[in-house]
């Protein structure tokens, strides 16, 4: 661990590592209505909104507003939403010149939300759809260089494993994020993954077990000697509201949550996932970047949406200090 006295002064040891996001850029539209339609329904909706999403828009957009040095590499579409979603995520300081602009429509996600929160969304993958291996090989530069890289799974896989062994094998951290959550990654991907970032329902998933009442009581050993028989050597498992679980072959450290009045959870595993990056890029151990991950996004549940709910480290120690 580091010689930190408060969890936030890790903040201020963030020295601008570089980072690499390849994956989806997302323009969402969601529109609030008094119930979700049923087949065949139509019912009035209010309060239409856009904003940036996609998972990997929002992991980069998190690690550069901490001050990492963040390049992007994907595909937005020739409309009015791959402008808009070029705009944002460049408003962050992240690099953008390796986000191609393709013929046709962006990534879309459409979500209806009802009166009680509940959701129902419909995604589209438009450009993101076009981002396979010969497109990240393309785009090599980005990665080549970087001290961390971040994947999820919101692109076609090949492109997710071309990125994994780029990185890899000019000794990056790889962290895959396994979401949306695949069972069967490939065993290239899986060799080329440094650390494997899920949350309880994915890890449950993955190793065919129950979720139990509580995670307080499992045998966390046990779990971490699971993937590692799925190969994977180092794990961080987000647990919600109970905090998260960094897995390193035999050690098993339990990061506490962060209280805070929650607003809206929206995007809040993005912004774990982007402090994460920007931790590792800084050379963190494991245990200190899921400590500062943890901070970052219970800030980020304070506020509304996923990016625009993301701060910098100065607003970040100002709210939480």
């Amino acid at each position: 661990m580091m010689d930190t006295t408060n969890p936030l002064d890790l903040l201020d040891c963030l020295d601008g590592g570089r980072v690499a996001v390849v994956g989806s850029l997302n323009a969402d539209y969601s529109v609030r209505c008094e119930r979700i339609p049923a087949p065949g329904e139509t019912v009035a909706g209010q309060g239409l909104t856009l904003m940036p999403g996609g998972k990997s828009l929002n992991q980069a957009a998190c690690a550069a507003l901490l001050g990492a040095r963040v390049r992007m590499v994907g595909a937005v579409g020739s409309d009015p939403s791959g402008e808009f979603l070029l705009g944002q995520l460049a408003h962050t300081g992240a690099d953008v010149s390796n986000v191609e602009v393709m013929p046709g429509p962006s990534g879309t996600a459409m979500i209806e939300v009802d009166h009680a929160g509940e959701n129902s969304i419909v995604v589209s993958p438009g450009a993101n759809g076009k981002v396979d291996a010969s497109f990240v090989q393309a785009h090599a530069e980005a990665i080549l260089g970087c001290a961390a890289l971040g994947l999820c799974l919101e692109v076609p896989m090949d492109a997710v494993v071309q990125a994994a062994q780029t990185a890899h094998e000019t000794g990056a951290c790889v962290l895959l994020n396994d979401s949306p959550f695949t069972a069967e990654l490939p065993l290239e991907l899986v060799e080329a993954t440094d650390v494997l970032l899920v949350n309880e329902h994915e890890l449950a998933q993955l190793l065919g077990m129950n979720e139990p009442q509580s995670w307080d009581h499992v045998a966390w050993p046990g779990v971490a000697a699971a993937l590692a028989n799925r190969g994977f050597r180092s794990a961080v498992v987000t647990l919600g509201s109970a905090g998260s679980v960094v897995l390193e072959g035999n050690s098993v450290h339990r990061v506490a949550p962060v209280r805070v009045e929650t607003a809206d959870t929206t995007g809040c595993g993005d912004a774990f996932m982007g402090a994460l990056l920007a931790g590792l890029a800084a050379n963190f151990p494991l245990a200190d970047a899921a400590q500062l991950a943890s901070y970052v996004g219970a800030f980020a549940a304070c506020g509304q949406g996923a990016m625009p709910s993301y701060g910098t480290g100065e607003q970040i120690r100002a709210h939480l200090g």
